[in-house]
């Protein structure tokens, strides 16, 4: 139920000015035009590893060619992809600053700098050429060019039907037409796009565009590490589903995940990001802006830059004279088993009944269901100096929790890296984090969260059969021990994680009785997935209860009684489902009250004029999403 770390820290990418948002403040400057190299063999990204299972294996026929996946880069021109998408309301210079040269955003302190990454600037012709220069001609009269076997450069391309994207994948199409090259474009409903066994999920995809909502940290090692490709054979663990596997970048992403010093973390980043543009597994676009916009009397509404989810709050919010807030939705969740249904509809849903423990405004974090963040600093947190043997598990030097076996690399107490001795010791150090909930957490029948809750959610999230996209924390726990108010988390020695003061497990409440009379705790993780009580109707600890869910058209949250932080202001939430089309008439003639970021793409007309006439008001902050074009580097 509870977004845990786990969840979050999937969606890597940081902070963002627009796009993410971990990092704080949107970009100004343009980038800088640099040339990429072309290619002469075969890259990296390309290769299978060395122990790749069976499937997919086999180089993607057309993406496989790293001079074609350049030449969609060049090609590309994000600066009018951006002024598209946002209704041509941008200057250039405003849309520059909020193009994407990697997958951290150009402000970000961890962005590699302009002259240490290849930077494909918008060049129709050289992208022609390196098609050409790949075998893919354009003939005499033809709109779209073709190899030596007469087959078409076809490519298809699946997003979402969001009105957003269908705006700016058009331009993109055309984009990629005057190159020669056919978009075949496939805007799929959001629950097939992220569903937990279609979709993203199941590399169902050549090209595939979605936005990535960033966290106050980087993150990035479930994206773009080797071991976090899914497939048949690990059960789909990872999200890493370009399938691209560049080891120095995989070893880097680790590195940069598992050290306090924030020196070594931007080291560990410029490399990734240098070999992510090298071999273009994916095409970044561009920041977005949150754009929202609410009834003039609404008050508590705040979205805050650095907070993913708009409804941290939600209790707070309050209109004069009304027992009811309506917010309108354009995309219904499919499930609010979240662990595996990733879409944003989904998680802001089920946000009002198990909201996170802690919130991130600002780019800072706070603690909310938990007493305090347990640093270094106040004691929360302790690095010991442990004893590390042969056959103890532990992380080397390269981020991976391994069995420790003389010869391996492994990094000691004092930040050295050392080759482990047979049959002696080394020194490491092991983080140990206390969590503590805030008194009286109770769930929405009145029972007390308790010590099996948290255990519940560790054993869930940790099951290979549950559905979970990673496992990372999983492998790198060494030990937990649950109470009543909260849980031990010790890591395995050598784990360094930055975001230790972060809670890694959730709750669920394990003495919830079904409608099969089994009792939750006892349904194996495999049911999880189609469980009503889990995916429909979950039980509640935060201020609302869901009491009602008609498909298709609304779901209706009412207050609830057993709260730990008292009666939320407004008595009744309800999520209507709505058109992108209807959206504006339904907000100014006060049928809903707050449109979000997922229904509006800047700031309409209609809208601002009604905002400066005092009849609804309108925020507009740097956003924690960015755009991207994923690349199937393989096919099954």
């Amino acid at each position: 139920m509870l977004r845990n770390r786990m969840f979050f820290v999937l969606s890597l990418l940081v902070l963002a000015s627009m796009i993410l948002t971990a990092c704080g403040g949107t970009p100004t400057a343009a980038p800088v035009a640099t040339e990429a190299p072309v290619a002469t063999e075969a890259p990296v990204a390309t290769e299978a590893p060395a122990d790749a299972p069976a499937s997919f294996t086999t180089p993607h026929p057309v993406l496989g060619d790293l001079k074609v996946r350049q030449a969609l880069a060049y090609c590309t021109n994000k600066i009018d992809l951006v002024k598209g998408a946002y209704n041509n309301s941008l200057s250039d210079e405003q849309a520059a600053g909020l193009v994407m040269n990697t997958f951290i955003p150009t402000a970000h302190w961890a962005y590699a700098g302009d002259a240490n990454i290849t930077i494909y600037s918008y060049d129709v012709e050289k992208g022609k050429a390196l098609l050409d220069e790949a075998g893919w001609t354009l003939q005499e009269g033809a709109d779209f060019r073709t190899n030596a076997n007469g087959d078409e450069l076809a490519i298809k391309f699946t997003t979402t039907s969001a009105a957003f994207r269908q705006t700016w994948a058009a331009i993109w199409e055309s984009q990629m037409a005057d190159c020669g090259i056919r978009v075949v474009r496939l805007h799929a409903p959001s629950g097939w796009w992220f569903g937990d066994t279609t979709g993203l999920a199941r590399r169902d995809f050549e090209l595939g565009a979605f936005a990535w909502v960033g966290q106050a940290d980087p993150g990035g090692q479930t994206l773009y590490a080797c071991d976090q490709i899914p497939t048949p054979e690990n059960g789909w663990a990872g999200q890493n589903s370009m399938g691209w596997c560049n080891q120095l970048a995989s070893d880097n992403i680790k590195k940069a995940n598992n050290t306090l010093i924030k020196d070594e973390r931007i080291a560990a980043y410029t490399i990734v990001q240098q070999e992510f543009t090298k071999d273009v597994p994916s095409i970044p676009l561009f920041n977005r802006t949150d754009t929202f916009a609410s009834a003039a009397d609404l008050t508590g509404f705040a979205p805050t830059p650095g907070e993913s989810y708009y409804m941290y709050n939600i209790g707070t919010w309050e209109k004069a004279g009304a027992d009811t807030i309506v917010i309108g939705y354009t995309q219904e969740p499919a499930s609010l088993y979240t662990l595996v249904e990733s879409g944003f509809s989904a998680v802001a849903a089920d946000y009002l009944l198990a909201p996170a423990f802690t919130t991130s405004l600002n780019y800072d974090f706070q603690a909310v269901y938990i007493k305090q963040l347990p640093t270094l600093e106040n004691g929360g947190t302790l690095n010991n100096d442990v004893e590390v043997k042969e056959g103890d598990k532990a992380m080397d030097a390269s981020g991976n929790p391994v069995t420790i076996a003389a010869g391996m690399q492994v990094i000691n107490s004092a930040g050295e890296t050392v080759e482990f001795p047979a049959g002696g010791t080394v020194t490491m150090k092991q983080l140990v984090s206390t969590f503590e909930v805030v008194d009286g957490l109770k769930w929405q029948d009145g029972e007390p969260v308790v010590a099996a809750d948290f255990e519940l959610s560790k054993s869930i999230s940790c099951d290979p059969e549950s559905g979970a996209t990673t496992f990372i924390t999983c492998d790198k726990t060494a030990d937990t021990t649950f109470t009543d108010s909260g849980y031990t988390q010790t890591w395995i020695p050598g784990v360094q994680d930055p975001l230790y003061f972060i809670p890694v497990w959730g709750i669920y409440p394990s003495h919830q009785v079904l409608a099969d009379g089994r009792t939750l705790k006892d349904v194996p993780a495999k049911e999880w997935t189609t469980l009503p009580e889990i995916a429909e109707k979950p039980l509640s600890y935060g201020p609302y209860i869901l009491t009602e869910w008609v498909k298709g058209q609304s779901m209706t949250f009412e207050a609830n009684p057993n709260w730990v932080f008292g009666a939320p202001k407004t008595p009744k939430i309800v999520i209507s489902m709505i058109t992108a089309e209807s959206a504006e008439a339904l907000l100014l003639q006060g049928e809903v009250d707050i449109l979000d970021s997922t229904t509006l793409v800047g700031l309409p007309e209609t809208l601002a004029a009604a905002a400066a006439e005092g009849k609804i008001k309108t925020f507009i902050n740097p956003s924690a999403t960015w755009e991207h074009i994923d690349i199937a580097l393989f096919v099954r």
